[in-house]
């Protein structure tokens, strides 16, 4: 992505303009000259849609993409709008780069992260929950199955959510073998780490000793050793009561409780011992699980998502109850029966309640 000297003037006031939030200006600078938007800074190599996205800009985000900017451009260091909107938490930028079928298998050249990566470590959970809406099944009973609360999965169906794409994008490791899991469980995230666990998490994933990460656990650290560091009790007791094994040592011979005892994390001690007899009570589902998400997406990439097509009496967004959108669903959603999704000009407020729920925590 080369620049010319005649445009690096009004490719600076483009990036000004995306980093500031100045959409006039943008738009009027798109306007004289649309090439711009595919200008990008000299040595960074930030493109005006990083800007926006690293800023939360939405509108403008959206304008450079209709523009005919590469949703998946990368920076000197290989990440995308998408890792820097997750990286910020700017959940309404993320929906629409992924709208704009952002690549959320992207890895990044520093340590080959995805955006999950940047979501996890920052605590995005929303985020999380946006990046894998492709991937989670709307078959309500292969849903359930991810519960913690069912005790009744079969051999077939755990096999069938080990191999399934939704795994494979949870639990993709960076360099040294992190996962997402291990980046929300070391920063205290607790709210990520459920959602992750939720999402076909892998309690048992360890890390190796190949890669760039400084790790200073140790190879064959378990999101459970992660967790002890960073001295979280919710974290671990989620992990645990997903199977985390307190027993399992990592390269240094360390188990969790050796990692707490060498990280100060000396209220860890009681839950972490081998021959603990705490009961842990299994946990919730995750507050931001929403069944009708995937769906609603894959009829926006279809209908449109602008904001100028709204009708001026529509009702506001179940999703984020701030803003009106484009997509429709019809119908009352259960756990049980999915949600009867329509193309239709408002989404109603009343019909995705246990959404809103979900993703704001109400």
């Amino acid at each position: 992505m080369g620049n010319s000297f005649g445009c690096s003037a009004s490719g600076e006031r483009l990036v000004s303009a995306a980093r500031d939030g100045d959409f006039q200006e943008a738009q009027a600078l798109l306007a004289c000259n649309p090439r711009l938007a595919k200008y990008s800074t000299f040595g960074v190599r930030n493109s005006p849609l990083h800007f926006s996205a690293m800023q939360g800009h939405n509108e403008i985000v959206t304008l450079l993409l209709e523009c005919g900017v590469e949703v998946n451009t990368r920076n000197y260091c290989g990440q995308t709008a998408l890792m820097q909107a997750c990286r910020y938490g700017h959940w309404e930028v993320v929906q629409t780069l992924l709208l704009y079928k952002a690549n959320v298998n992207r890895t990044d050249y520093l340590n080959g992260r995805t955006a999950l990566h940047f979501a996890a470590v920052s605590g995005h959970a929303r985020c999380i929950r946006l990046i894998v809406a492709d991937y989670v099944p709307s078959v309500p009973y292969l849903w359930n199955s991810l519960q913690p609360a069912n005790k009744e999965e079969t051999p077939s169906m755990k096999s069938y959510l080990d191999q399934s794409s939704l795994a494979r994008v949870v639990n993709k490791a960076a360099d040294g073998g992190i996962t997402a899991l291990h980046m929300a469980a070391l920063n205290s995230h607790t709210e990520c780490v459920q959602l992750l666990l939720d999402l076909a998490g892998n309690v048992s994933a360890v890390t190796v000793q190949d890669g760039t990460t400084i790790d200073l656990i140790g190879a064959g650290s378990s999101p459970l050793h992660y967790a002890a560091c960073g001295g979280s009790i919710p974290c671990c007791q989620a992990l645990i009561a997903r199977g985390a094994s307190r027993s399992a040592h990592n390269c240094n011979g360390w188990t969790a409780l050796q990692v707490a005892r060498l990280w100060r994390r000396h209220w860890l001690e009681p839950l972490l011992a081998p021959d603990c007899s705490l009961t842990i009570s299994p946990f919730p589902a995750s507050r931001y699980l929403a069944l009708p998400l995937s769906s609603i997406m894959k009829i926006a990439r279809e209908c449109g998502w602008r904001l100028d097509m709204m009708p001026v009496d529509s009702d506001p967004c179940a999703v984020c109850l701030e803003r009106q959108c484009t997509v429709a669903a019809e119908g009352l959603w259960s756990p049980h029966f999915p949600v009867n999704l329509t193309r239709s000009p408002t989404l109603k407020l009343q019909t995705l309640i246990p959404t809103v729920q979900y993703l704001h925590g109400a």
